[in-house]
């Protein structure tokens, strides 16, 4: 049989990168690691076409030749998902979906064929079985959770390499916390399920034969929620691997309480970390208890910060606003704590309540819930009526994005950030495609750009003060213009995706 597997397109978003990816000459940040997994459940005689929309277009001969197409998608992707399907059906084509947004929303597709929910090495083997016995069910689905040093390696040959930022790794599943506004461990448990270090060397092995030399993005919800085998077993294995290697540069996301472990942030640099994004949310203590975020609670949010950038790690971090105890003051101490911190990737949203959430049952059993939430971290989107007047909060919500975002907080940011930064000993090098971002930067950004006297102020500090950092700072210039750009056209024009419409509860 011929198979597609189909990625949908991701929207102009925080997360999309894609006004950055443009100085890298990159198509999107990273392949679908779980569709390329997948691929390898399949039986070994199907032949496999892995169509990223993102990368290229989904084109008619590729409809012409598919027997099956197997559709994975996130809850952000959803629009895209429909066009794809679409046209699969169109072309008299079946679909089978899986991924986060239809094991939440698989009631809202009843135009797909059959749906393999949940983790694929527990439900797509069931699923090949009757298909092939030609009684496929519609659906499948697991309450288990599998264990992950049984996934097979992704089949990284089926992507163009070439047309990423980054390659993409996954050591662990699952999550210890109970934070009511997430879906991961709805998705995938509280349990932390590892593979083992010999599973992730195999695959930077694979990665590294067939040539890639740059970003490998650990995309683990939680890294550290396995401390004690993270230590001793994998750190250990990354670090011998540097050694014998041209160095790569790794990113992932962890917890805020990675601060507490010096040994281990150690550990992480050692290993060739220098990124971890953080879900800080907010310095609200009130909604950090009433979301039960509790491992922010009672900390020195900044000094926390400040310990990983002074160790050297960059932080990237999530920020919230429209939870039931903000006030209108939340806006300017958001504003507040992400400049004094440093943090120049600070990606902001409203409140939302996905589907399996505590969040979405509260709202819901409220009457709070207006429809499901648009999986995007940028624009006034909310599916939940808030305490806060509507129209203050959308207001609120875009002063906060235009202050941060403005080219002169930006850079008061960037060397703020490198300030505290101690660069690694070992770092990753720098090769062609980051010296033409450089030299793009300095037309885009130094001649083009309404903000170019602040990106000088910032390179010529840099190279005065930290020249060593002259790579970081134009990185996070060209971070810092993506997010800038993705404001302009689409927030602060209305262009993102339309609000949900609901009623004030405090009008």
């Amino acid at each position: 049989m011929n198979i597609l597997l189909l990625y949908p397109e991701f929207p102009d978003t925080f997360w999309s990168f894609k006004h950055a990816l443009k100085f890298i000459a990159k198509k999107a940040s990273s392949p679908p690691l779980g569709l390329m997994t997948v691929a390898s459940l399949l039986p070994e005689e199907w032949e496999l076409r892995l169509i990223d929309t993102n990368v290229r277009a989904l084109k008619k001969s590729d409809l012409d030749w598919a027997d099956l197409a197997l559709v994975s998608a996130m809850t952000v992707q959803r629009d895209s998902a429909r066009s794809i399907i679409a046209r699969c059906k169109e072309a008299g084509i079946k679909v089978v979906a899986g991924g986060p947004l239809f094991t939440g929303e698989y009631d809202m597709f009843p135009e797909v064929d059959h749906f393999v929910l949940n983790e694929a090495e527990l439900t797509l083997p069931p699923f090949l079985d009757d298909f092939q016995q030609g009684r496929p069910e519609r659906f499948y689905t697991s309450s288990e959770f599998p264990d992950l040093r049984r996934t097979p390696a992704p089949q990284w040959h089926l992507a163009d390499l070439k047309r990423y930022a980054a390659m993409s790794i996954q050591y662990s599943r699952g999550c210890p916390y109970h934070c009511d506004f997430c879906n991961v461990t709805a998705l995938f448990g509280h349990q932390v399920r590892t593979k083992s270090a010999a599973q992730i060397i195999a695959e930077l092995d694979a990665l590294y034969e067939m040539g890639w030399r740059d970003s490998v993005f650990f995309v683990d919800d939680n890294l550290i929620g396995n401390k004690r085998e993270l230590k001793q077993e994998l750190l250990p294995a990354l670090i011998a691997w540097q050694q014998k290697h041209r160095r790569l540069s790794f990113y992932t996301e962890a917890s805020i309480n990675l601060a507490d472990d010096p040994e281990l942030v150690r550990l992480m640099v050692e290993a060739g970390f220098d990124t971890v994004f953080i879900g800080i949310e907010t310095p609200d203590e009130a909604a950090l208890h009433a979301s039960n975020k509790a491992h922010n609670r009672g900390r020195d949010l900044i000094e926390d910060v400040r310990k990983l950038q002074r160790a050297g790690l960059q932080v990237q971090a999530g920020f919230i606003v429209g939870f039931d105890s903000d006030a209108p003051s939340i806006f300017q101490r958001q504003v507040d704590f992400i400049q004094s911190s440093g943090i120049v990737t600070a990606m902001v949203g409203l409140l939302q309540a996905p589907r399996g959430t505590r969040l979405y049952e509260r709202m819901k059993q409220e009457g709070r819930l207006r429809g499901d939430s648009s999986g995007d971290n940028v624009g006034a989107t909310t599916n939940i009526v808030p305490m806060m007047n509507s129209e203050a909060l959308r207001e609120g919500y875009h002063n906060l994005l235009r202050t941060i975002y403005a080219p002169d907080n930006t850079a008061r940011r960037i060397m703020t950030f490198l300030r505290e930064y101690r660069q690694p000993e070992l770092r990753a090098k720098f090769g062609f495609q980051h010296k033409m971002a450089f030299f793009r930067s300095l037309y885009r950004l130094g001649i083009l750009s309404r903000g170019r006297i602040h990106y000088w102020k910032v390179m010529l500090w840099t190279l005065f003060t930290r020249p060593r950092l002259l790579p970081q700072a134009v990185t996070l210039s060209i971070y810092a213009y993506h997010f800038r750009t993705v404001c302009e056209q689409h927030v602060f024009k209305g262009t993102c995706p339309a609000p949900m419409e609901f009623e004030d509860s405090n009008p």
